[in-house]
């Protein structure tokens, strides 16, 4: 009730005061304080509206507080949220057959963050290495891209080549080679070293710009790891549960990774639920013990993820993805065909960039957001001179074309400066 009465007279500007001071400062926030979510909106603290094109990085794919997964939260949060893995549940055995059939896979392995399911995925791929491919015991490797984004965790940053990521941070982890991305004969070159055990890859690299790579790239990728005995390990954090017009981004060129790593929309952006997909093979080399999570496959994250993925079936929000993010990019190439500020748009289904005529450290960008926050649309730098655009899927052609309009609009603006 406390807490309650503390919000009711909190303000935007009190809100901002309080996290600068009593919050640790690994953020640079936009200057807005939201409130309350429903669909593709979102309010801030004194009531005005906006457009939320970030999606919490592609994690509210189903939109704010979609009723049908808050009821599966509020439904099993009233019989059960946690039991820990010492004992089964009621709702994991559920989830898992729900994951396996869906996505076709033999087994999955359920975590919480993004980042907790990447380094699953790295220790399942070390330990195949070992007991399945003979790899000598300590000298597994495994292959991964520049520009890559995997998280922020000790071991990820290792492998980073973003100076803000890891500087500072060191020791750094050894058993990763990098790569260029979008590079198949870079790839082919690395996999002649016989320690490696597995090829990690975004299918479309979201955090260093919305980079898509060239058609074939992933189905060459999929052949040279299958011709050299090494797994392929696509993170589908951000490009998976329909964010680029298919279930998994792979899915547009047919290719059928051997893990994959899934999290932010597998639960609506409600809870924090994150999964890895193999077959028996590679995750039945993890036995009892070995590896785990107090809160991984609890009763409350099953029921939620179940209901959210139900959400993006029946909604048919991968269709939706397709078509208007195809909308999308005409709109604005439309704009960015006779623009001097603006110099290219791309992206797939409604993960997508504009890129700024200018250098990563200038603001223009940053204020360029900060204007079209004004018109009341909501998205954030990436890199310094490219905007991420990333609404939830549910929103509507009406409503895509409005906010397409607000972002022209805005850009015009900033051509006269």
């Amino acid at each position: 009730m406390i807490t309650e009465q503390k919000t009711a007279k909190l303000t935007s500007a009190k809100a901002i005061e309080l996290e600068d001071k009593y919050g640790a400062h690994n953020y640079h926030p936009l200057p807005v304080v939201l409130h309350r979510g429903s669909g593709v909106h979102v309010w801030d603290l004194e009531g005005k509206r906006y457009y939320d094109f970030l999606s919490a990085y592609s994690a509210v794919n189903q939109g704010h507080c979609h009723p049908d997964i808050t009821f599966a939260l509020t439904e099993q949060s009233r019989n059960l949220t946690l039991t820990s893995r010492a004992f089964y549940n009621s709702s994991l055995g559920l989830f898992e057959e729900y994951m396996s059939k869906l996505f076709g896979y033999d087994k999955v392995m359920a975590m919480n963050s993004g980042a907790e399911a990447v380094e699953t995925a790295i220790k399942l791929a070390r330990r195949w290495g070992y007991d399945k491919k003979g790899i000598p015991e300590n000298q597994a490797k495994i292959v991964v891209c520049g520009g890559n984004f995997h998280g922020r965790t000790t071991t990820i940053i290792s492998f980073s080549n973003d100076p803000d990521s890891y500087t500072g941070f060191g020791p750094y982890t050894p058993g990763f080679i990098n790569i260029p991305y979008d590079d198949s004969a870079a790839l082919a070159e690395a996999l002649k070293d016989k320690n490696v055990a597995g090829f990690m890859a975004e299918p479309i690299q979201g955090e260093a710009g919305v980079f898509v790579p060239k058609d074939g790239y992933l189905a060459e990728c999929r052949r040279l790891c299958t011709e050299n005995n090494v797994l392929f390990i696509a993170d589908e954090v951000q490009t998976g549960i329909a964010r680029t017009g298919k279930m998994l981004a792979v899915d547009h060129e047919n290719v059928r990774p051997d893990i994959v790593v899934l999290g932010k929309a597998l639960s609506g952006g409600v809870l924090p639920v994150s999964a890895v997909l193999a077959d028996d093979d590679i995750m039945l080399c993890i036995k009892p013990g070995e590896h785990g999570s107090t809160f991984g496959g609890n009763p409350l994250a099953c029921k939620v993820a179940m209901a959210a993925l139900d959400v993006i079936q029946n909604e048919e929000l991968a269709q939706n993805a397709e078509e208007l993010g195809q909308v999308f990019r005409a709109e604005i190439q439309k704009y960015v065909d006779n623009s001097t500020i603006a110099t290219k748009v791309r992206g797939k289904g409604l993960l997508n960039a504009i890129l700024i005529n200018d250098t990563p450290e200038s603001k223009t960008a940053w204020n360029i957001c900060m204007s079209m926050k004004e018109k009341g649309l909501l998205a954030k730098p990436t890199h310094g001179n490219i905007i991420r655009f990333a609404p939830p899927l549910v929103i509507t052609k009406s409503q895509l074309l409005e906010c397409t309009s607000i972002i022209c609009d805005v850009l015009a603006e900033f051509e006269k400066k």
